[in-house]
């Protein structure tokens, strides 16, 4: 079949060779890109496009700022138009990258001194698998809530002793319920940072529970998805 593709696409800086899909369940994965000439700041994110079509969405980067690879944490979305595609790319093919564009993340001095609780919902815990990798040493606590187990995506990479799986449809972690319902439950230092990611109903309900423990909204960030 003959290409379509102009001989000078490779040439542009905003274009990307994929590397890898790599499948974290049946329906989500990473695209590893190389990362040779691209900055970007934990907690950011991305356009992506694949070269030849006529559509994009933004996603978190997964990677860390130091790591080999560019990388994001995708989700299918069933009967969906972009994401189907996205995850039948093979090695070599050509997608288009813009950004890094967000304000959501961590400054290196916080990451040093702070204490955090990152609270994501599903493909959500993609910025704080970045700041984590980024920031090895960083005091931090992390409340994942997914509908099972199995979308305890990478949790491997985590201190497992700061790292609260909660699953909503099985009971095989370490909370049976959504996250909303753990963090019901926790206590928390006066001089903690909230930074949460995922679906607007999470955190419209995060929110209003850190309020009822006393917090101030100057302590939580977030990063709504959808």
């Amino acid at each position: 079949m003959m290409s379509l593709m102009r001989p000078d696409l490779q040439m542009d800086e905003s274009f990307y060779k994929v590397e890898e899909i790599r499948m974290l369940t049946g329906n989500a994965f990473s695209v590893r890109l190389p990362k040779a000439r691209f900055a970007f700041k934990a907690g950011q994110h991305i356009s992506l496009g694949i070269v030849g079509g006529n559509q994009s969405r933004e996603y978190s980067i997964y990677s860390g700022e130091n790591d080999e690879h560019l990388e994001v944490l995708v989700k299918e979305v069933e009967n969906g138009y972009f994401t189907p595609q996205l995850r039948k790319l093979k090695a070599g093919r050509m997608v288009e990258v813009h950004g890094p564009f967000g304000k959501f993340g961590m400054e290196p001095e916080a990451a040093k001194t702070g204490k955090f609780v990152f609270i994501a919902s599903g493909t959500g815990i993609a910025p704080f698998r970045s700041i984590v990798r980024t920031y090895p040493g960083i005091d931090y606590q992390l409340i994942h809530g997914v509908r099972y187990a199995e979308e305890a995506y990478d949790s491997q990479e985590y201190d497992s002793n700061r790292y609260v799986l909660c699953t909503s449809r099985e009971n095989k972690a370490a909370y049976y319920g959504r996250l909303t319902g753990y963090l019901k439950t926790c206590t928390f230092a006066p001089e903690t940072h909230f930074d949460l990611c995922g679906n607007s109903n999470m955190i419209f309900d995060a929110l209003e529970i850190l309020r009822e423990k006393g917090f101030d909204r100057d302590q939580i960030h977030c990063e709504v998805y959808f």
